[in-house]
């Protein structure tokens, strides 16, 4: 991860006030070239700084109102081939990798109890998961955010 000072944080600052905002516009509101906005995206970019350029979208609104964490046991030596696996199964939004009794955490997305209740099946059948556990999300309590974060890193900077 590359080192960010302190414009490349109020560039990241200002995509997150407006993600729709274009280069022309970060510029003039940056007060720097368009040339240097889109390097500096570029370089933000490709050092992995930007996760996604995916929208966030509701998964209700998709058809899939039901949202839960899958905690998953596995046989570590075939982690790989696991993940490789889940990857193919949709209705599995994220998957982490975890320290702990829990190996890997999913977040699942389902229609109803009965289509968890086949995501988890799936999950289990995949050659070197020995268990899972499941929690089902009642409400955000706090949504995704580095807005904070960002905070904190210009203090730092």
């Amino acid at each position: 991860m590359p080192t960010l000072d302190h414009v490349d944080l109020e560039l990241i600052a200002a995509l997150a006030d407006d993600p729709r905002t274009t280069v022309v516009s970060l510029a003039e509101r940056l007060h720097l070239s368009r040339n240097t906005v889109q390097a500096r995206m570029a370089r933000l970019d490709g050092s992995g700084v930007f996760r996604s350029f995916e929208r966030s979208l509701s998964t209700a609104a998709l058809g899939f109102p039901l949202e839960a964490y899958i905690a998953v046991g596995v046989h570590q030596a075939k982690l790989p081939q696991i993940t490789t696996e889940m990857a193919r199964i949709p209705e599995i939004v994220q998957a982490h990798g975890m320290s702990g009794q829990t190996d890997l955490m999913t977040f699942v997305a389902c229609r109803d109890a009965r289509h968890l209740f086949d995501v988890d099946a799936r999950i289990l059948s995949i050659e070197g998961v020995d268990r899972t556990e499941t929690s089902l999300v009642m409400s955000e309590a706090v949504p995704y955010r580095v807005s904070g974060l960002m905070g904190l890193a210009k203090r730092n900077n």
